[in-house]
């Protein structure tokens, strides 16, 4: 993480909001966000800030613009494509979580669309099943908004405070230190997702037996 930070750290601020709103937008439209989820782009970007190198302000209008936009790309390119779009490698090998969002969006309509802003999955998908489901946009937009809002905002609040954070840390104890504690945080969030991981795809295959 570091290492990606200081690399970061020597691009000009204009490129930095640049490859942050690229990675949000290109999650939902894209399917980029099984590979690199918005939210990581979104809490680095967050982290910059708590040190100085971007506004969180800007960063927060960038993310949460770039995310609503993402959404609607999404949504366009399901309605337009049709069904045929889930047909796409990527999805092949993710069919059974294909079906439950789709059985998700047959649920709740607009209201998943929120909802599928905070999980990862569902965050990249939903965008295209409600354009596929032929959802009226004025609907989608609306919830789409909401949750691109509350997410932009949280995820980029809270890489500030950890960005801010971690500068504390670092001029009280020394770099290599805080460097440790870093990890150490960043290696149990990553422990902390795998077991949840894991935990929901068992609970999914005890419930099919």
């Amino acid at each position: 993480m570091d290492s990606i930070i200081n690399w970061l750290w020597g691009l000009s601020g204009a490129v930095l909001y640049a490859v942050v709103a690229a990675l949000v937008f290109a999650e939902d439209a894209l399917f980029v966000g099984f590979v690199v989820p918005g939210e990581t782009a979104a809490v680095l970007g967050g982290v910059l800030a708590g040190q100085g190198r971007l506004s969180v302000y800007w960063l927060g209008l960038v993310v949460t613009l770039a995310a609503i936009a993402g959404d609607s790309a999404g949504y366009f390119i399901g309605r337009r494509l049709g069904p045929g779009v889930l047909d796409v490698r990527v999805l092949r090998h993710r069919r059974d979580r294909v079906e439950r969002a789709q059985a998700l969006i047959r649920r709740w309509g607009p209201q998943a669309v929120f909802f599928a802003r905070f999980a990862a999955f569902l965050r990249a998908m939903m965008p295209t099943l409600a354009g596929v489901s032929r959802m009226s946009y004025r609907r989608f937009f609306l919830f789409n908004v909401l949750g691109g809002v509350l997410w932009g905002v949280g995820y980029t609040l809270l890489g500030f405070f950890a960005g801010a954070a971690y500068e504390q840390v670092r001029s009280a104890v020394g770099g290599v230190v805080a460097a440790v504690l870093a990890a150490v945080v960043v290696t149990a969030l990553v422990l902390w997702r795998v077991r949840r991981h894991r935990r929901g795809h068992c609970g999914h295959g005890n419930s099919g037996r």
